[in-house]
């Protein structure tokens, strides 16, 4: 029997090491009221401007501790998703309903948070030729929305309640999916209440480790991508067209979170050629001829904001080649990228730009070698 109390003895730390080694996974609750205003980005959208927009934001947050080493060095962030509703106040627009995946950084001893968030949304009144032909910002009932939310934060001031106030924007468009396509941004001011569950149970903070950052750095990388999806023109009634996209670049990661690029691009946007064919007709004097080349060269320089296998992409690219004068000769990117197969294969979905004009929603693969 003796032996039995002593085997149990060693066991019971043993057990209780590999418990207090288990990832926990601490959640919180946010829910906020906002009220804000229509901002005039296009002389367009200003007879679409008639009140001040309302709505709910509802967000869901992983609350981390630095259990993984990326954590530590971003100094604990939250990622989530969230809910949103809101009334743009507007017979025109209706009311939206959105859904998406976010990142909340904080700074000031964690009482001033930044979260970013991209998503989908749901319109309830989109452009109608016939019955909705007033609403020339949203072309689809389904739109991308991103918002920036800025707060003072309290958490866990009671039992797990917490406030936080602040004010963002949310930002509503198809990227040209379909046109119209004016898109509004709407800045707002939020008030609401969080709850942090099981919060007297909340692990401590692990800190970073001595690992330096420098350590994660990478001999130059070669990488190819083809990118794709549908876009159409501005002028309403041309149709939905397929592009195609093939990017080569070099990277050279010098850390943890920093990746550069250099690199370029070759467009075949075939909206275009229709947009091309009608201006000819439609604008004699612009001097078109209709048979002007819809493809385009660029060239670009880039950089990822690594997040362990995801990262943040940003690009900024100068046409070389550009026969068709389309927007301007600068265009950029933004998006989101995820890596496999120890960083040998990724999948990417970035926003093409015009600086804010958007002209398409690409969807990318990718190999890096």
């Amino acid at each position: 029997m003796k032996y039995t109390y002593c085997l149990l003895i060693l066991i019971f730390p043993l057990n209780l090491a590999l418990a207090q080694q288990k990832e926990l996974k601490p959640v919180s609750l946010e829910l906020d009221y906002f009220y804000g205003s229509i901002m005039e980005h296009n002389p367009d959208i200003a007879h679409l401007i008639t009140g001040h927009p309302t709505g709910f934001i509802l967000a869901y947050n992983r609350k981390t501790y630095g259990w993984n080493e990326w954590e530590a060095r971003y100094n604990y962030p939250d990622w989530g998703f969230t809910v949103a509703y809101q009334d743009l106040k507007n017979p025109f627009l209706g009311e939206n309903i959105s859904a998406y995946g976010h990142f909340t950084w904080y700074f000031m001893e964690r009482n001033l948070s930044i979260r970013v968030a991209q998503g989908i949304a749901y319109a309830s009144n989109p452009y109608d030729p016939e019955t909705n032909f007033q609403n020339n910002a949203y072309g689809s009932r389904f739109l991308s929305s991103t918002f920036l939310k800025v707060n003072y934060v309290k958490e866990n001031i009671y039992k797990g309640l917490g406030f936080q106030a602040g004010f963002g924007v949310i930002h509503y468009s198809n990227a040209n999916f379909k046109a119209p396509n004016n898109s509004t941004n709407t800045l707002y001011f939020n008030a609401g209440l969080s709850y942090q569950f099981n919060s007297i149970d909340f692990p401590g903070y692990i800190p970073l480790g001595s690992w330096a950052s420098s350590h994660y750095a990478e001999r130059i990388k070669y990488n190819a991508v083809f990118r794709t999806g549908v876009n159409e023109a501005d002028v309403n009634g041309l149709g939905q067209f397929p592009f195609y996209t093939a990017s080569f670049f070099a990277d050279k990661r010098i850390n943890y979170k920093s990746t550069f690029q250099v690199g370029v691009d070759f467009f075949f946007s075939t909206f275009l050629e229709t947009l091309i064919d009608y201006r000819s007709v439609a604008y004699p004097g612009e001097g078109l001829t209709g048979d002007e080349d819809y493809r385009r060269i660029g060239v670009f320089i880039g950089h990822e904001l690594r997040f362990n296998k995801v990262a943040f992409v940003s690009q900024l690219g100068k046409y070389v080649y550009w026969p068709y004068e389309f927007e301007n000769n600068i265009y950029n990117r933004l998006g989101v990228k995820r890596y496999f197969l120890n960083d040998k294969m990724f999948g990417v979905i970035t926003v093409k730009a015009h600086w804010a004009k958007a002209e398409a929603v690409e969807f990318g693969i990718g190999v890096r070698i």
